[in-house]
């Protein structure tokens, strides 16, 4: 009979094996499971489906020279506990052979443990979408009695992130992720629209609804009208807000504004005093409109981490902040910059509180009309456009955060409160920034799937924004 120990390969065990084998002087380890489930559909019809597992490890290893704290990260997957010291030895060799790491700070300590730590990791099936399946075939014998056809896919994501370090840190997180991305088609192929939704677990989306928003959509686009490039009032969805304001978010490191690379840089000369956050335009007023831009990792629905899961360092995170704890912060305070994402090591630098990045985003401006309200009060002193949704999106000019991108699956005429007919696609160039300084009606705020970022950014909520000026730069032949 055997007498050999058996290997630890539970995700938490993993954690502790790697902790254990440390040589370094400081150590972070992020034991992450993924699971996944999907449903793809083209044609009024089911084509694939699937169940994905995953396992990936992240081990960040500092070490401490005469000159300061260089640190080592590397990232495997499908890591077993026999994989375990090799993977810590190629993490402290590279933070041996790196030089000194500029964000260096104090592994984020105390004996904080999370109560599941060592349970085992979350997962989803295909039993997620028990409930949405049935639905998804009704809405196909829907649409086809319409005359249209449905595309798109469904995706349920579950990761559960153990965080371990050499300081006595064990914290977990169980984060799942769900997209329903549902098109409809003309069986022509000449018209076409889109809707997508995010959802923590598919209790909360019908397809069948979708493909009755998307139907009477199809009908609008039976006429047609072209529009030259110009200047037009113009209603953005949830979903185009959230494309454009997750990329701001993106680029409002404070460290880059003080050093005079953003959007967010106060012009030159700054402020003589010399106060924190000086060359930023922290406590300018950006909007008129009382909006509030905020994440928050306990937000209803849009639960996420509540503390730094870091597996790399660059602008806006470090690897040394791992753990530190996430609360809700005001990046806009009724139209006013409030703050601006740091580290631990930027906000030194900045003398700037630490504000790190969270994984969700609300745009809040106390409106109450739908979109639907607000198309019924528009075009009545002239033309308005109503987007579906943007994409391709792409930045011309990080000083004014000018983007450039295309308008896509239906851009629709509004006249006298009704739609009237759906234009030819654009192509836009417009700053997030300077478009909330000239909106003048946010909707109601309600969660939305930012469409370009989809696969990055899922947690959103946002309103319908109207703005009067909206810059079509040029005329878009593409679908």
């Amino acid at each position: 009979m055997s007498t050999r120990t058996p290997r630890r390969n539970g995700p938490h065990e993993i954690v502790e094996r790697a902790l254990e084998l440390s040589r370094g002087d400081g150590c972070v380890v992020i034991a992450e499971e993924h699971s996944g489930a999907n449903l793809r559909w083209a044609g009024n019809a089911l084509t694939t489906n699937g169940v994905t597992r995953g396992r990936t490890l992240t081990v960040v290893a500092t070490v401490d020279g005469g000159q300061g704290t260089a640190s080592g990260v590397v990232s495997r997957s499908a890591v077993t506990a026999d994989d375990v010291e090799p993977l810590v030895r190629a993490a402290e060799a590279a933070a041996r052979d790196a030089g000194p790491a500029e964000d260096a700070q104090p592994l984020v300590g105390g004996e904080k443990v999370s109560v599941d730590f060592t349970e085992a990791p979350a997962e989803t099936s295909s039993e997620v979408f028990a409930a949405f399946a049935p639905a998804l075939g009704e809405s196909f014998r829907q649409a086809r009695a319409g005359g249209r056809e449905l595309y798109g896919f469904a995706r349920h994501d579950v990761v559960s992130s153990y965080l371990g370090t050499s300081t006595g840190l064990r914290l977990r997180h169980d984060q799942p992720t769900g997209t329903l991305e549902l098109n409809a088609k003309s069986p022509d192929r000449t018209r076409s629209a889109w809707a997508g939704r995010a959802t923590r677990d598919f209790t909360d989306v019908d397809p069948r609804e979708l493909d009755g928003e998307l139907g009477r959509r199809l009908g609008w686009a039976e006429r047609r009208i072209e529009l030259p490039a110009g200047r037009y009032d113009t209603l953005l969805p949830p979903t185009a807000v959230g494309d454009l304001l997750v990329y701001q978010m993106w680029s409002s490191g404070a460290r880059d504004a003080v050093e005079g690379r953003t959007v967010f840089s106060r012009p030159a000369g700054g402020d003589a005093a010399g106060r924190p956050g000086a060359g930023t335009r922290l406590g300018e007023r950006l909007s008129e409109l009382p909006l509030t831009l905020r994440s928050d990792p306990r937000a209803p629905g849009l639960e996420c981490a509540p503390f730094v899961l870091a597996h790399s360092s660059g602008d806006d995170a470090s690897v040394f902040d791992n753990g530190l704890p996430l609360t809700a912060t005001e990046w806009m305070r009724e139209g006013v910059l409030n703050r601006l994402p740091t580290t631990r090591h930027s906000a030194g630098l900045t003398g700037l509180p630490v504000a790190p990045g969270i994984d969700n985003l609300l745009l809040e401006g106390g409106g109450s009309r739908s979109l639907e309200e607000m198309v019924a009060a528009a075009g009545h002193d002239g033309p308005t456009l109503l987007l579906t949704c943007l994409w391709y999106i792409r930045e011309v000019d990080p000083a004014t955060l000018l983007l450039t991108g295309l308008t896509r699956d239906g851009v629709y005429l509004v006249e006298q409160g009704e739609v009237v007919g759906e234009v030819n696609n654009f192509r836009f160039n417009e700053s997030p920034v300077d478009l909330l300084s000239r909106a003048v009606e946010a909707g109601r705020t309600e969660r939305t799937l930012p469409r370009e970022w989809g696969d990055y950014f899922t947690r959103a909520a946002m309103p319908a924004l109207r703005v009067p000026d909206f810059h079509m730069s040029s005329v878009s032949r593409g679908v």
